[in-house]
């Protein structure tokens, strides 16, 4: 028997990561009251340190889709993997070019230099680990893909990020 409501848990698990950053950042400011410029310079990077944590924290949650769709992820290596019950697949990290949101925000698009497509539903078992995988993309703006998941009324099918040597390309088509 828990002590603590369910809810109450659920909530707290979700809200963790931004909670730990916030509780660095209060442990630097009561540090602040040392003596001595080293240790109230230490007590500053303590502070900046749990800002970081927290603002990360902040976009891994709203990174995260509560729900159950068919299938698991895992990023081992570099490599994302997606087995689903009827589909799957895996690309190297490194040879994505393409990263799409499909079916009004419901589905990742994952397209590699050679064509390989994979499609990864966004709330299956373990796309949390997509987010520090999309982190290593070059050049993606984690705003744009947080703000094309966070979309009110989200188009059909949305192009989140491409490669900067593909988008060179379609920007001298143009």
């Amino acid at each position: 028997m828990s002590l603590i409501r369910p809810e109450l848990a659920a909530a707290l698990r979700r809200w963790s990561e931004v909670l730990t950053g916030l509780a660095v950042a209060a442990f630097g400011l009561w540090a602040l009251q040392a003596r001595g410029v080293f240790f109230q310079g230490l007590a500053g990077l303590v502070i900046l340190a749990g800002i970081a944590l927290a603002i990360i924290g902040w976009r891994r949650m709203r990174f995260h889709r509560d729900g159950s769709a068919p299938g698991v992820v895992q990023v081992v290596e570099g490599q994302i993997s997606y087995y689903g019950p009827t589909d799957g697949g895996f690309i190297a990290l490194g040879d994505l070019v393409e990263l799409h949101l499909l079916d009004a925000g419901a589905t990742w698009l994952l397209i590699a230099q050679d064509g390989t497509r994979l499609e990864i539903p966004v709330a299956a078992a373990g796309t949390d680990a997509l987010f520090d995988a999309f982190t290593r993309l070059p050049d993606l703006r984690m705003q744009a893909l947080l703000g094309a998941l966070d979309a009110a009324d989200p188009a059909p099918a949305r192009a989140v990020w491409l490669h900067p040597a593909r988008r060179a390309k379609h920007l001298r088509l143009r």
